[in-house]
């Protein structure tokens, strides 16, 4: 699992790729903050290589809570900037700040 930045000069936001290594899974997903924790909303593209893969523009100067939904299970991100507690999910989230 990793996570890219690529600021955009001209723009108030930041480009984040997420990726997920996950061969086996059939459907990969990430969902937080920016995308109202829907499914449909977060879906990542599966490569030849078996790695799911998606871009997404998020506001710079902010933090978002986020998971990854791989087969239905729900997984942090092990490189994110930091995690943060949950009450309504009783686990941690990841957290990425930009």
């Amino acid at each position: 699992m990793s996570i890219k930045k690529q600021f955009i000069k001209t723009k108030p936001v930041c480009k984040v790729t997420f990726s997920v290594e996950a061969k086996e899974a059939s459907k990969v997903a990430v969902i937080g903050d920016f995308n109202n924790w829907k499914i449909e909303e977060g879906s990542l593209s599966k490569l030849k290589n078996g790695t799911f893969k998606g871009t997404f523009d998020l506001g710079k100067d902010s933090a978002y809570e986020f998971k990854y939904v791989i087969d239905g299970a729900y997984v942090n991100e092990p490189e994110a900037d930091s995690f943060k507690w949950n009450d309504f999910a009783g686990t941690e989230n990841s957290v990425l700040v930009v």
